[in-house]
C-alpha cells in the first residue's frame, strides 16, 4: 500500500544534556519516511535538499525502500540546517540558528507516480503547502497532517481550513491549547473535531497520547526508558508509526487506531534512544512487536477478584 510522505528535510546541530552532534539527519520527512518504511514497502517521499546533501544520506532513504522521485535537489544553495539544545529534562529546547536556505522556496510537487497514493502525511509544513499537496492527489483513503505553534500564530485560518480537509489531526498538548483557546485537553478536543477532522491525536510526550476516534477516547501509555539521548524526531516518528500501521494493515477501524496509536509510540521510543534517526536506521521487526508488547503490558488492568 502506497504512502506519500511530504515535509521537511534537515541538517540539525543538537545538544543535549547527554551529549551533542554538530551535524546530522533531521526534518520531519525523514523521520516520518524511514519509521513508516518499517510497515510499508511503498513509501514516496516529496522534500527538498541542497547541494550539501550526502551521498550517504541519499543511500540511507533507498536502502529502506524509500522512493526519491520526488526528491528536489536545488544546487542553488544548502540545506535547511537547524540547531537547538535541550534543558536537562529535554521538555524544552532552546533554538539558536535556524537556516532556511533552499526550504525557504519549497514547492511541493507530486510526481504523476505518486499522485494515487491512498496514504498521505503531511509533514509540519506551511498550511497552503500542505492544502496543495491534497489538491494534487487523487482521492486519498487517509490523510494525517502535524503542525505547530508557528502557523498556528502565524497562519491560522490557512491551518484551520486544511484541517477541515484531512482525516486526523496529531499535534502536541500545547499546541492543542493555543490552537483552541482551551486548557482542558478534553475540551480542546471537542473544538478541534468540530473543525472537521474524523479523528485526532494529542501528544503528551513523556505522558503517552490521547486518541479521539468515533466518540471514544483511548489513553495510551509513555514506555518508561532508561536512556533518552535526543528527543528530536520523537512526534515524526510517531506519525509515522502510525500511519504505517494503517497503511499495512488498510483497517480504519476504532480498535486498530488504538493499535496504530501504540505503533506510533513504539517508534518514537526508538527514536530517542540515541541521537537524531540513528535508532531508525537498523531496526528488526522482532524488536518493534517486542516493545508494542512492552506498551500492550503497561495498559492492562488485571481483573478484580470477587
Amino acid at each position: 500500500m502506497s504512502l506519500l510522505v511530504v515535509g521537511s528535510m534537515a541538517y540539525d546541530g543538537i545538544e543535549t544534556p547527554f551529549g551533542k552532534r554538530d551535524r546530522i539527519l533531521g526534518g520531519s520527512a525523514t523521520y516520518i519516511s524511514l519509521t513508516s518504511s518499517y510497515f510499508v514497502k511503498d513509501v514516496n517521499l516529496v522534500g527538498v535538499v541542497g547541494r550539501d546533501f550526502a551521498k550517504e544520506d541519499i543511500e540511507l532513504f533507498r536502502g529502506k525502500g524509500v522512493s526519491l522521485d520526488g526528491l528536489q535537489i536545488d544546487e542553488t544553495g544548502d540545506t535547511f540546517f537547524y540547531r537547538g539544545k535541550y534543558s536537562f529534562d529535554l521538555n524544552n529546547r532552546e533554538s539558536l540558528e535556524t537556516s532556511l536556505n533552499v526550504f525557504e522556496t519549497f514547492d511541493p510537487v507530486i510526481p504523476e507516480l505518486y499522485q494515487k497514493s491512498r496514504y498521505i502525511a503531511l509533514g509540519n509544513i506551511k498550511p497552503d503547502l500542505q492544502q496543495r499537496v491534497l489538491d494534487q492527489v487523487e482521492n486519498p483513503d487517509f490523510v494525517v497532517m502535524d503542525t505547530m505553534n508557528f502557523w498556528i500564530e502565524g497562519m491560522p485560518a490557512e491551518l484551520r481550513t486544511i484541517i477541515g480537509n484531512v482525516d486526523m489531526l496529531v499535534l502536541n498538548d500545547s499546541e492543542a491549547r493555543e490552537l483552541t483557546g482551551e486548557s482542558n485537553l478534553f475540551k480542546a478536543a471537542d473544538v478541534i473535531m468540530a473543525m472537521g477532522p474524523k479523528h485526532l491525536v494529542i501528544k503528551k510526550g513523556e505522558h503517552g497520547a490521547l486518541l479521539f476516534t468515533g466518540g471514544e477516547i483511548f489513553s495510551a501509555p509513555a514506555l518508561p526508558l532508561v536512556d533518552i539521548f535526543d528527543p528530536t524526531g520523537a512526534g515524526d516518528s510517531f506519525l509515522g508509526g502510525f500511519l504505517g500501521w494503517l497503511a499495512y494493515t488498510r483497517n480504519h477501524s476504532t480498535l486498530n487506531m488504538r493499535r496504530a496509536v501504540i505503533f506510533g509510540s513504539v517508534m518514537a521510543s526508538f527514536c530517542v534512544e540515541e541521537f537524531g534517526p540513528d535508532r531508525l536506521r537498523n531496526l528488526t521487526n522482532d524488536e518493534i512487536f517486542a516493545r508494542y508488547l512492552k506498551f500492550q503490558q503497561l495498559s492492562q488492568i488485571p481483573e478484580i477478584e470477587e
